[in-house]
């Protein structure tokens, strides 16, 4: 089931794909379930907006890919490698990112995300994916050089408009059927690895994170970034498509 978040007529509703149409759902399947209203919208008459706006956080895992980790000068850690985005960096897709002016890099990373649908605390691996309500594509987009700076990550990676979301929660999506994320800027290609790459599964890193805070329905994890990392500059279009999943696009602009 593929769910969208969109705005049609002023009004904010959620929607599942159906062909070329939207099915209208009664709230927020999160929390009021898949009950219909029994009116269906034509896709193109919508605009479809970030498919969840965690209630708590987006928890990112750093350097989950070993080849990225490589190309960061160090290696992968032993551990998922854990820190937090603001939900106020949430876009969705198409919306701008803004690049800030503190900044004289921004750099994309094109990411598996994981959107929780429990309250979740101290879970096991073997039991997490119960608790996962369904995919969606991420970009943790990073201002480089103050990552490097600051010597922590809370500000590099949580400015306004630096997590892009979407397009749509696939709620049947399948971690071993060989998805890859490709992520292109104005076309060309610039990162392309399977998710199969991982280092830390997104089991582990469900129940990793959960024994150290709880995870509410909604909150958002993002699950690393393969080899490929660099710049995008004002302007230009980035892209990142995960297999069934779809393709997640947003331009940038300055601030």
């Amino acid at each position: 089931m593929r769910i969208v978040r969109f705005s049609h007529h002023e009004s904010i509703r959620f929607g599942i794909v159906d062909g070329t149409d939207l099915v209208v759902l009664a709230g927020d399947p999160l929390f009021a379930g898949f009950d219909t209203t029994g009116e269906r919208v034509p896709l193109a008459e919508v605009a479809l907006l970030a498919p969840v706006i965690p209630r708590s956080k987006v928890v990112c895992v750093g350097k989950n890919y070993r080849d990225h980790a490589a190309e960061m000068g160090g290696e992968a850690p032993a551990a998922p490698l854990l820190f937090l985005k603001p939900n106020t960096a949430v876009i969705g897709p198409g919306d701008a990112i803004v690049r800030p002016p503190q900044s004289q890099r921004t750099d994309f990373e094109g990411e598996l995300a994981v959107v929780i649908g429990r309250v979740a605390k101290n879970i096991a691996a073997s039991d997490a994916l119960d608790y996962v309500f369904g995919y969606t594509i991420g970009n943790d987009v990073t201002a480089r050089d103050l990552q490097q700076a600051d010597g922590q990550w809370a500000r590099a990676k949580g400015f306004d408009t630096f997590c892009p979301l979407g397009p749509a929660i696939e709620t049947e999506f399948s971690l071993d059927g060989g998805a890859r994320i490709v992520t292109r800027v104005d076309g060309q290609v610039r990162q392309d690895g399977p998710i199969s790459d991982m280092v830390h599964s997104v089991p582990d890193i469900i129940a990793y994170a959960s024994a150290a805070f709880t995870l509410l329905p909604g909150d958002v994890i993002l699950t690393g970034t393969p080899a490929g990392i660099g710049p995008f500059e004002a302007g230009q279009s980035v892209e990142v498509e995960i297999t069934g999943l779809g393709t997640l696009r947003n331009t940038a602009r300055i601030a």
